[in-house]
């Protein structure tokens, strides 16, 4: 089937290595697309291989390690049919390529430890049928973001903390080759003429991939990874990023309907406290979301999800966020969720909010709840609405309830630092009160910072009669009372 290696049926070389039938396949070796994006389906089918586990540590590669792979990598090329490689499951499809190999360091009589052999097959396997030298990267779960500088350079982020991998590509034509792969995978598409693009990976892990002429010293491709295991309120309390009270009171405050704005910088962990809000939404509202790249985890059963679309080569048949904003509103949402604020949809969002659709919840990049509140009404001017200042900010203070801030503090360690509630206006002002802040009090001697969260000591917050109307108002009281005797210790 995939071509002869020596006496047929033996699964072994024997002599000379023999070409198939003229097939479609790459012109050189150097080129890293073998199969066609649709192989997507056969890649989740396989597990991870064993030099994949993050116990592991890959050692440096070689030149001559490189030039080995280029070698093998030729002539398998030349020896396997792609067409009916495509026709077989993962696994299957893995095995012969393993054995294929197999044959073609025998026949050329190269120089390898079983181990080094095993990582060559690893590495080949992962370049036809996955996505290259990225995958045992993304079977470790220990890693939060992958950032690809080029071919030559690889970031990784774990624990909290940027450091160098050695996982490096040939060349970046065969990163480039790899970042087409994984963007067809979404109906999208990167090149010369459309250098930048979002994606996803099947797992929900968020992509953006620039290349050149953008890119000058070769593609850049950054992958926010997604943990197998959704984060809830409970580990976020065992991480420390906030105490069980406070995770008590942000129960509550999904619970009773307020609009929550989920305020933070860059890897703060927006997204991660938006998903774990989620789960507080009743199982029978309907719920939509709206995002650039689709990515949140909602577990409830009535789930609409909407994604953005780029326009096309010709430049037309772009989906702004606006537009899913707009159009969600005719679909008979109870909540809508927009996965980040950006622009002039912001306004349809309040709009919402506004007229009966409490309960809607979206992040946003900014530094602290008084900032997020700045840029909202900065994003509405941006949208080219004529209305007065104080319009603006009473329709931000009519429809936002909570502004929960997130940060990543410079040892790498996540917390909630705010939650803040919007009372209203006063003259031309939005007024604003923390419910619960985080205050750093030092750092220990390996320079992890020490802090506590505490309460401000209100005594009822703004929306006590919504949590009244919810049955919510008594373990309210018992959270805030708890949270301001732990502070006065």
């Amino acid at each position: 089937m995939f071509g002869k290696r020596g006496n047929e049926g033996s699964g072994k070389a024997g002599g000379v290595i023999a070409p198939p039938p003229p097939v479609a396949r790459p012109s050189t070796p150097s080129d890293p697309v073998l199969v066609e994006p649709q192989r997507e389906p056969a890649r989740q089918q396989v597990a991870a291989p064993p030099m994949q586990t993050p116990q592991r540590k890959r050692p440096a590669r070689t030149e001559e390690y490189y030039d080995t792979k280029a070698q093998v990598f030729s002539a398998l090329i030349d020896t396997i049919d792609l067409s009916q490689l495509a026709k077989l499951d993962g696994e299957s499809a893995r095995e012969e390529i393993r054995d294929i190999v197999n044959d073609i360091i025998t026949i050329k009589n190269f120089a390898m430890s079983i181990s080094e052999q095993e990582e060559l097959l690893d590495d080949i396997c992962n370049d036809v049928l996955g996505y290259g030298p990225l995958e045992p990267l993304l079977a470790r779960d220990d890693i939060a973001d992958i950032m690809v500088n080029g071919a030559g350079q690889t970031f990784i982020e774990v624990g909290g903390k940027t450091i160098e991998s050695e996982i490096r590509f040939r060349d970046n034509s065969q990163l480039l080759s790899i970042c087409q792969r994984i963007v067809s995978q979404v109906g999208r598409r990167v090149d010369e003429s459309s250098p930048i693009c979002d994606a996803r990976l099947p797992d929900g892990s968020r992509v953006n991939v620039i290349a050149p002429p953008l890119a000058i010293d070769g593609p850049a491709l950054t992958i926010r990874k997604f943990k197998k295991d959704k984060l809830t309120l409970e580990q976020l309390v065992r991480f420390g990023a906030i105490t069980p009270e406070g995770a008590t009171l942000l129960q509550i405050i999904g619970r009773v309907r307020c609009n929550i704005v989920i305020s933070g910088g860059t890897g703060s962990g927006k997204t991660t406290l938006l998903n774990c809000l989620t789960n507080f939404i009743d199982r029978d509202e309907r719920v939509i979301t709206c995002e650039d790249t689709a990515e949140l985890q909602l577990q409830q059963p009535h789930v609409v999800r909407l994604e953005t679309r780029p326009p096309n080569i010709e430049g037309e048949g772009e989906i702004t966020m606006r537009d899913l904003v707009k159009n969600c509103l005719r679909m008979r949402p109870e909540r809508i969720i927009v996965g980040e604020v950006r622009g002039p949809e912001v306004f349809d969002l309040l709009q919402a909010m506004n007229t009966g659709h409490d309960g809607s919840m979206g992040t946003i990049h900014s530094n602290s709840p008084r900032e997020c509140l700045s840029r909202i009404e900065s994003m509405i001017a941006m949208g080219g609405f004529t209305l007065p200042a104080k319009t603006v900010r009473e329709i931000i203070a009519s429809s936002v309830d909570i502004v929960v801030q997130a940060a990543r503090l410079r040892d790498g360690s996540r917390r909630i630092t705010q939650i803040t509630e919007v009372i209203g206006m006063e003259g031309d002002v939005i007024i604003t009160q923390d419910l619960m802040r985080y205050e750093i009090e030092g750092e220990d001697a390996s320079g992890r910072i020490i802090g506590r969260h505490k309460s401000t000591g209100i005594g009822k917050p703004h929306f006590w009669d919504r949590a009244r109307y919810f049955n919510e108002d008594k373990r309210l009281a018992a959270a805030l009372d708890e949270m301001e005797a732990k502070s006065k210790d």
